[in-house]
């Protein structure tokens, strides 16, 4: 189920095995305005009033064409150089890396659902993935993070991986290349992590680049 918050339109994500059957309420992680979607069993449409005593009914109007799924959207954007962010995080931090990626020109969705964001990763839609790293617990399922240390060195490479946890110091570079990510921020420097953010990710593309390049005239060929 996807929604969108009205106050600041942030669009939110909710696995569809989580949404209950009757109306709920749902917290934006960016804005934490308080919006209510509507459950599985949503109540039946009114009966169409009756046309006017001898007046013929109006002609049906057509039907507008389904919207793309949310994949597909979100790949469309990609495709036309968008700036995609992944956040799949909870807690106060997860909306301070919200607004800190918006202020640097990232358009940001808010997935909780991992195989979806795995897949979208995987697919290149995102440039930029932010997560917990959280480590393998016997009888849960795997993290974003796990995921992402399982994809292909290729896949990996194209993401910008920012992992947010209580036992990083905010961009240590030491703890960053130890647990395979491109920057680590601790959740209580969430609300000034935006130059961080941009002077890692200004190193990481000099550093990239080349390669970069190479593939592009590779691909060219």
């Amino acid at each position: 189920m996807q929604s969108q918050c009205p106050s600041c339109s942030t669009r939110i994500q909710v696995d569809d095995a989580k949404v209950p059957d009757r109306p709920f309420r749902v917290r934006c992680p960016k804005c934490q305005a308080m919006l209510t979607l509507p459950g599985r069993e949503a109540p039946p449409p009114p009966e169409p009033a009756a046309p006017p005593p001898f007046e013929p009914p109006p002609a049906p109007a057509e039907a507008p064409p389904p919207p793309p799924p949310a994949a597909a959207a979100r790949r469309e954007r990609s495709e036309s150089g968008g700036n995609e962010a992944l956040v799949a995080l909870s807690g106060p931090a997860a909306a301070h890396l919200q607004r800190a990626l918006v202020g640097l020109g990232w358009s940001v969705d808010a997935v909780d659902n991992v195989e979806e964001g795995a897949r979208l990763i995987e697919q290149g839609v995102y440039e930029v993935a932010v997560t917990a790293r959280t480590p393998p617990q016997p009888g849960k399922p795997e993290s974003l993070a796990q995921r992402m240390l399982r994809m292909p060195l290729e896949s990996r490479r194209r993401v910008f991986v920012i992992l947010v946890g209580d036992e990083f110091r905010t961009a240590d570079g030491t703890q960053a290349w130890s647990v395979q990510a491109d920057l680590v921020i601790n959740p209580a420097d969430a609300g000034r992590c935006e130059h961080h953010i941009r002077t890692t990710m200004a190193e990481r593309k000099r550093l990239y680049q080349p390669f970069f390049d190479a593939r592009r005239r590779i691909e060219s060929d």
